[in-house]
């Protein structure tokens, strides 16, 4: 008896375990370092838990992509050796700071004058990296001879479009930010009448004056897609990709994009039948806090907590700016927790708690926690959505001016600059989420809309990726209007030709009047 129990419970695991073993495919995966690790990390181990065997391509200089996992194979290649220096971002951050202390109007193009600079010599530096890639026979035998099953990149960064297009392998993107703005601008119709460009600083609703400005940032995109960013793999595409072969005509041939967005956060506008939402994939509920700061947490009584992050620039902040935010929260009745690294303001109060790391997500889940301090990162607003946490928002690069307006639009958050910033701006502004219902109101209906789905974002982000390994591609959802010239692509070459054959038949017409009238005329003549 004991024996047919023991061969029983054999071929029931057996049984349970075979779909796992069977399922599981070769992936490799070029990431992001920084926050975009974060969210890649959260699928990785989600991809790991189903079988599936992962290798993934790091720099030598990873700030937090650990060479050693327990979820994945490592390879160590150079990616952006003078990038990966964070003191050249507190740089930049610098230099933004004093952009914003421009005319409205014009401050967002300094700063995208700011970002082209970076993107100038970032694409340079990658176009090299990939061709060495591609010109080492040893790296790529060992690519072509692991057979793998699928490219899972982030496109912020090109090597892995490149790469897997070589490698003609499937590819998903997990993709928020491509080339020179978010990807649904790349990748969807984005008429520039109501869908905002990237670092416009825009919302969906445009009066004339920021219709006018939109389109002055559309069209620095595309001068800046064609003679900033292409130009550098020129060389690269014609030693080893056929004729014709461009950076937007590899990133268009990927099977689907995995968009780290959602229409609760986003404004409204076209997709395509490729593209998946799956904004907010990464939260999760909260889980218990360390004892020592559980007791911080439930020490502040009726009058909760403030949490402050300002994500990888945490130390960021001019000295007057930290001190003068300081001295507000000492103001505070709350208690606050600040995630915080450098020298310890001078105006600190008894009631704020100084870590140098803080479990953002659990902290944010907290009953007590009240407002969230933070610089617009797209986790942390993901974040702030799900737990339901209105926001003060500090931005300081990239896309978190868009992401907190877009927040502040809906009622759920504040934004204040950063390079102007006083104690009692600051103050006040917390006074008035804490003291105004509508703030935790307005985001407690976007954490109820975010959190009502018939899939959550991360099984939905999964069962793509599976479905591309499937069936080897998803060729039918992409959109035949990649592969059109631009001029067939916005029918220029259709209004050409009707222009000139209306301005033949009125070039017909009139002849046939001048012909008739003159005819006439002359007859006219000859009987006078």
């Amino acid at each position: 008896m004991s024996n047919t129990i023991l061969i029983f419970l054999t071929v029931l695991c057996f049984l349970v375990l075979k779909p796992t073993c069977c399922s599981g495919s070769r992936i490799l995966v070029v990431p992001v370092d920084g926050s975009h690790w974060i969210n890649m990390e959260v699928i990785l181990r989600e991809l790991h838990s189903r079988g599936h065997d992962i290798t993934v391509l790091r720099s030598t200089r990873s700030w937090y992509i650990p060479s050693n996992s327990s979820i994945y194979t490592s390879i160590n290649v150079t990616m952006l050796e003078d990038e990966s220096d964070k003191n050249y971002y507190n740089r930049m951050l610098q230099d933004v700071m004093e952009a914003r202390r421009s005319l409205t109007f014009m401050r967002t193009f300094y700063q995208q004058r700011l970002i082209t600079s970076m993107l100038a010599r970032g694409h340079e530096i990658l176009a090299n990296v990939t061709a060495t890639m591609l010109d080492d026979p040893v790296f790529m035998k060992k690519m072509q001879d692991a057979k793998f099953d699928l490219m899972l990149t982030d496109p912020a960064l090109t090597i892995g479009v490149i790469l897997g297009s070589y490698l003609k392998l499937p590819m998903v993107f997990n993709v928020r930010w491509i080339n020179v703005g978010e990807g649904h601008l790349t990748i969807a119709p984005s008429p520039v009448s109501y869908v905002p460009v990237s670092g416009s600083e825009l919302h969906d609703q445009m009066d004339f004056l920021e219709r006018t400005k939109n389109m002055l940032h559309h069209l620095y995109s595309v001068v800046e897609q064609h003679f900033i960013i292409n130009p550098p793999y020129s060389d690269l595409f014609r030693r080893h990709f056929p004729p014709g072969t461009d950076l937007l005509s590899l990133q268009f041939a990927a099977d689907i994009w995995l968009l780290r967005t959602d229409f609760v956060f986003e404004f409204p506008r076209p997709t395509m039948p490729n593209v998946v939402h799956i904004g907010g994939f990464q939260c999760k509920k909260a889980r218990p806090l360390p004892a020592e700061l559980e007791a911080f947490m439930q020490s502040s009584g009726e009058h909760g907590v403030v949490i402050m992050s300002l994500g990888t620039f945490v130390s960021a902040l001019p000295r007057d700016t930290t001190e003068a935010i300081a001295a507000a929260f000492a103001d505070l009745p709350q208690k606050v927790v600040w995630r915080f690294v450098g020298e310890k303001p001078s105006s600190l109060g008894n009631n704020t708690l100084l870590v140098n790391w803080l479990p953002q997500s659990d902290i944010l889940g907290h009953p007590k926690t009240r407002v969230f301090v933070a610089h617009g990162g797209t986790n942390g607003m993901y974040e702030a959505i799900y737990h339901g946490v209105p926001v003060l928002g500090l931005p300081l690069l990239f896309d978190q001016f868009d992401n907190l307006l877009r927040l502040k639009v809906r009622g759920a958050a504040r934004v204040l600059e950063a390079n102007s910033l006083t104690k009692e701006d600051f103050l006040e502004a917390l006074k008035d989420i804490l003291e105004t219902p509508s703030y935790r109101n307005n985001i407690q209906r976007l954490s109820q809309l975010h959190r009502d789905q018939p899939m959550s974002p991360m099984d939905t982000a999964i069962f793509w990726i599976e479905y591309v390994i499937r069936n080897k591609g998803a060729a039918h959802l992409k959109s035949a209007g990649f592969s059109l010239p631009w001029y067939s692509y916005f029918s220029l070459d259709v209004a050409v030709f009707l222009m000139a054959l209306i301005g033949a038949l009125v070039w017909a017409s009139v002849s046939v009047c001048r012909f008739l009238c003159c005819k006439r005329f002359s007859r006219k003549i000859k009987a006078e």
